[in-house]
């Protein structure tokens, strides 16, 4: 056999060589290297099989000063319908939407989705499921429940979560709202909500895996889990039962009155602490369709006071030396400069002494007032009492009003509030200083704030700003505000509550735009500012409404003495003695105890127990553990089955009513004052979600 000898040309030899060189290299270095072509290879085969999922934080809850739920995380549904018809393997049992007709009417019945559209988005062929926009959203359990017992087929629902306002209207703009984004995270877009949003939403966590090339879990893959850390509780310094009584206050004003706002707020006269404050415009966090205004008027309004503002002009003056309270003037009216100052009357009372001129709220006293003062010793007390300047109360968007005191016209008006802007915050304040011997607290409405481990991490607590008058001069302003209530002109004794002794001072300001007074019946400000007990003061009360549709201040003054009687009873604080035959009961915790037991034990103290629902243990009470009660009280127990029947309300009072609907989370409307004679819902009915009660009170 004939040998063949193949020839490799050199020049191939050494491209060969070469090549397997520089692939030996290029190995080395790849894997001697940390980085290759700007990429970090190690961090590369880490992370493209490494998966992370968050683990969400739960917010926390706000409660009131009680330990009442006001806002929580609840869970909430998306509706969604498969349209698919692949779905379906057994025609008995469909799995996808096979009657548009009647899934469109039940959505429009269930959820106030528009029939029509429903019609539409159940037609569309082309997709596997559809969802129904924002009315299809953030249903609740029990709505789903509703929906599901339906049976109609092709319908399912997506779990999430929302937040939920217990109360609905109640303290709206203190609490705020918080709302879920479109990453699925709660947050907070006012009031308090806004204002402690990083501290209510805690710290998402994460659980961190190593995956194959498919997306599963490597079994020997080491799973890091970084917890989440919950949101912290927050529990405010409001009390809900006097939150009820002021809601009541403004509800009542606005159902019978047009105006423009309103606030009223009730203060602990030693602390500072806010127990109760309501508005209007108010607004259910739940539905934020309602919502109309972004500010909160206790903090973000502010209004020339009038004539509230002489309790710190005269206590000024009595501060100083300056004040001789017998010594008389002439009242009527008064040039000042190039303007002429009158009394509200416009012709004054004669000559009076300046105590019965704050007692008759003479304008022409405090322009005397405001002349020995001085527009620099004046603008130095309104402001050590906080008047132009942010108090720093827990609540976002506070603005400071304006103090500007130039010339003798400004001085006069100044003496009597006007010419100057307040917010309803800082009178509040300022009116500490009365009840404090003289030294100014820094209102508050954060009592405490626990932390995901039980810690308390926060404690509100009385916080004095200044000491700004002596105890010598707040004694003779309490005599000067008694007298405008008790001594002064008839139309303050409607001021007056039943059940104890309040110090006032009423307040009727005009309204300044485009630069010049506002004419005409309604456009004022009228406002009233109340201290009680008399004796040893344990609250303030302020309100304030600008252009009320009512000829005098007599519906502020009504529904007010309405509220402090109802606070003074609910705290069983009267001054009067009560009847011999009127025993007083201290209710317990009742919760999670046998109903029927509870019951027998509360009738034999002689009080009224109503049953809410038919199960056998107790789930929610009212009034709270603590709450002191007389013979004859309606106390409302909430069983563990919601299988709610309507009352007989008749005769029952506003504040009860309204209990009774909270609790039964009925939608209630009124009409008229008193007491209730007739009711939408007949007695024995059967009481479903989102039942609207519309009562009728009278006299």
């Amino acid at each position: 056999m004939r040998k063949v000898t193949v020839r490799i040309p050199k020049i191939l030899i050494f491209i060969v060589a070469f090549l397997f060189a520089a692939i030996i290299v290029k190995l080395s270095f790849v894997s001697l290297s940390k980085n290759v072509d700007g990429i970090n290879l190690h961090d590369f085969a880490n992370n493209r099989n490494t998966k992370s999922e968050v683990i969400y934080a739960k917010r926390g809850s706000i409660y009131d000063n009680k330990g009442e739920t006001l806002a929580s995380v609840v869970n909430s549904y998306t509706i969604i319908a498969y349209l698919d018809e692949n779905r379906t393997t057994d025609p008995k049992k469909p799995q996808h939407v096979v009657d548009i007709d009647g899934t469109a009417k039940m959505l429009n019945e269930e959820l106030g989705i528009d029939y029509n559209e429903a019609v539409r988005l159940l037609s569309q062929k082309d997709k596997y499921q559809t969802e129904f926009g924002k009315k299809g959203s953030g249903i609740t359990e029990s709505k789903k429940n509703a929906i599901k017992a339906l049976n109609m087929p092709g319908i399912d629902f997506i779990k999430g979560t929302k937040r939920h306002y217990n109360m609905g209207q109640f303290a709206s703009y203190i609490i705020g709202y918080a709302k879920t984004n479109e990453d699925g995270e709660i947050k907070g877009e006012l009031g308090l909500e806004s204002y402690y949003n990083k501290e209510l939403s805690g710290t998402n966590g994460k659980t961190t895996y190593q995956t194959d090339a498919y997306g599963y879990t490597l079994p020997s893959a080491k799973v890091i889990t970084e917890d989440a850390v919950d949101g912290d509780e927050i529990y405010l310094t409001l009390d809900s039962r006097i939150q009820l009584f002021a809601e009541t206050l403004t509800r009542n004003i606005k159902a019978n009155y047009d105006l423009d706002w309103m606030v009223f707020s009730v203060m602990d006269a030693k602390t500072g602490a806010i127990v109760a404050s309501s508005t209007y415009p108010n607004f259910d966090p739940n539905d934020l369709n309602t919502i109309s205004i972004y500010s909160n008027p206790l903090v973000s309004y502010e209004y020339e006071p009038g004539s509230v503002m002489k309790i710190f002009s005269w206590a000024s003056n009595i501060e100083e030396g300056l004040y001789d309270g017998s010594k008389e003037y002439e009242s009527g009216c008064r040039e000042i400069a190039d303007a002429k100052i009158c009394d509200f009357n416009n012709y004054g009372w004669g000559k009076i002494t300046f105590d019965t001129g704050f007692a008759y709220s003479s304008n022409v006293a405090a322009t005397y007032i405001g002349d020995a003062l001085g527009s620099a010793k004046l603008t130095d007390y309104y402001k050590k009492l906080g008047f132009s300047k942010k108090t720093g109360i827990e609540l976002a968007n506070e603005v400071s009003g304006k103090i500007n005191i130039k010339y003798k016209t400004d001085l006069a008006t100044a003496s009597f509030g006007q010419g100057i802007t307040v917010t309803p915050i800082q009178m509040l304040q300022a009116l500490s200083a009365i009840t404090n011997d003289g030294t100014v607290l820094k209102p508050y409405v954060v009592d405490k704030i626990v932390n995901d481990a039980g810690e308390t991490i926060y404690d509100g607590k009385r916080t004095e700003v200044a000491k700004v008058f002596s105890k010598e001069t707040t004694d003779y302003m309490k005599q000067l505000m008694h007298n405008v209530v008790y001594e002064g002109l008839d139309s303050n004794k409607m001021y007056r509550p039943t059940k104890t002794m309040m110090l006032g001072k009423t307040g009727t300001a005009q309204i300044a735009e485009g630069g010049k007074y506002m004419t005409g019946d309604y456009n004022y400000v009228r406002s009233f500012a109340g201290i009680f007990p008399e004796e040893d003061p344990k609250y303030i009360v302020y309100v304030v409404a600008k252009q009320l549709h009512s000829s005098s201040a007599k519906p502020i003054a009504t529904e007010l003495v309405k509220a402090v009687d109802d606070i003074v009873s609910y705290l069983g604080i009267e001054n009067v003695e009560k009847p011999i035959n009127e025993k007083v009961t201290i209710l317990n915790n009742y919760i999670s105890k046998d109903i029927t037991t509870v019951e027998e034990e509360l009738k034999n103290k002689k009080l009224n127990v109503y049953k809410l629902g038919s199960g056998k243990y107790i789930i929610n009470q009212y009034p709270l553990k603590n709450y002191q009660v007389i013979e004859n009280s309606k106390i409302f127990l909430v069983s563990n089955n919601h299988d709610y029947v309507m009352e007989d309300v008749t005769g029952w009072s506003l504040n009860e009513i309204m209990t009774y609907a909270n609790l039964l989370k009925v939608k209630l409307t009124t009409e008229g004052y008193g007491y209730v004679t007739s009711q939408s819902i007949p007695a024995g009915s059967p009481i479903v979600d989102n039942m609207e009660l519309n009562i009728t009170l009278s006299k």
